[in-house]
C-alpha cells in the first residue's frame, strides 16, 4: 500500500515555504517514481504545460508514479523566480519529498526545455536518481545551457527532441549529444518544433517505450 492516492494534490515544503505539485500512481504495481520539471516560468511554463503533462502520462504508461510541481512564483507555490539557481533547490525538494514518500522505488529525474536544465542538474549527482529525462533541450539557445556534464552521468539517459526545435533542432542536439556516450539516447521527432506541437503522442510513446522496455527499464524495479 503506498501513502499518496492516484491524482492526489501536494504540498513541498522548501525554504521559501512550499511548493504546489501533483502525484499520479500507474494504474498497476509502481515500478518507479519520477519529478518532471516545467518550462520557464517566465514564458509561461508550468506543470500543466502540455508536453510535461504527455511526458508524464508516457512515464505513468511504463508503471511509474509521477510528480509534476510549479516552481517558485508559479501557481500557488511561493516565492520568485531565480535564474534557475534556486529553482534546483525546488528540484531537490521534490526529489527529497518523492523518495521520502517511495523509499523502495527507483526515481527518475527530468524536465521540459529550461526544466530540462533544472532537472538533469539536480539529478544528475544524485544517487537516489537511476535514470534521467530531456525534453526539447535548448542546446543553442546560449551558454547557460551547457549539458557536457551528462557525459558522466553513470546513468541511462532519454532526451526527446524536435526535429525542427528552434532553440535546438534534431541535428545540433545530436552534435552536442554524441559525444557523450552511449548511455545517451537521443530520439528525434520529425515535423515538430520545440513543444511538440502535433507531435504529443509521439513525445508520450518514446518517453513510455524508453522507460517500458528500452535502456531506462533495467534501472526499474521488475514486476
Amino acid at each position: 500500500m503506498f501513502p499518496v492516492q492516484l491524482h492526489d494534490p501536494v504540498r513541498i515544503p522548501v525554504s521559501h515555504g512550499h511548493l504546489e505539485a501533483l502525484l499520479k500512481e500507474p494504474d498497476d504495481t509502481p515500478r518507479g517514481a519520477a519529478v518532471v520539471c516545467h518550462p520557464h516560468p517566465l514564458h509561461g511554463g508550468t506543470m500543466h504545460t502540455k508536453a510535461v503533462y504527455r511526458s508524464a502520462q508516457g512515464l505513468n504508461d511504463a508503471g511509474l508514479i509521477t510528480l509534476r510541481f510549479n516552481f517558485r512564483g508559479v501557481g500557488t507555490s511561493t516565492g520568485s523566480h531565480d535564474e534557475g539557481i534556486g529553482e534546483q533547490e525546488d528540484a531537490r525538494a521534490a526529489i527529497d519529498w518523492l523518495s521520502a514518500e517511495y523509499p523502495t522505488l527507483p526515481i527518475v529525474v527530468g524536465g521540459f526545455s529550461f526544466g530540462s536544465m533544472v532537472g538533469l542538474a539536480a539529478g544528475v549527482d544524485d544517487s537516489r536518481v537511476e535514470a534521467l529525462l530531456g525534453l526539447g533541450l535548448p542546446v543553442d539557445l546560449d551558454e547557460r545551457y551547457d549539458y557536457g556534464f551528462l557525459g558522466k552521468a553513470g546513468k541511462p539517459v532519454l532526451v526527446v527532441q524536435g526535429e525542427n526545435d528552434e532553440f535546438g533542432p534534431g541535428d545540433r542536439a545530436a552534435e552536442t549529444l554524441g559525444p557523450l556516450g552511449s548511455h545517451v539516447t537521443l530520439v528525434r521527432i520529425p515535423d515538430t518544433d520545440h513543444y511538440f506541437e502535433g507531435k504529443l503522442t509521439e513525445l508520450r510513446t518514446a518517453v513510455r517505450g524508453y522507460y517500458e522496455s528500452g535502456p531506462g527499464s533495467r534501472v526499474l524495479l521488475a514486476i
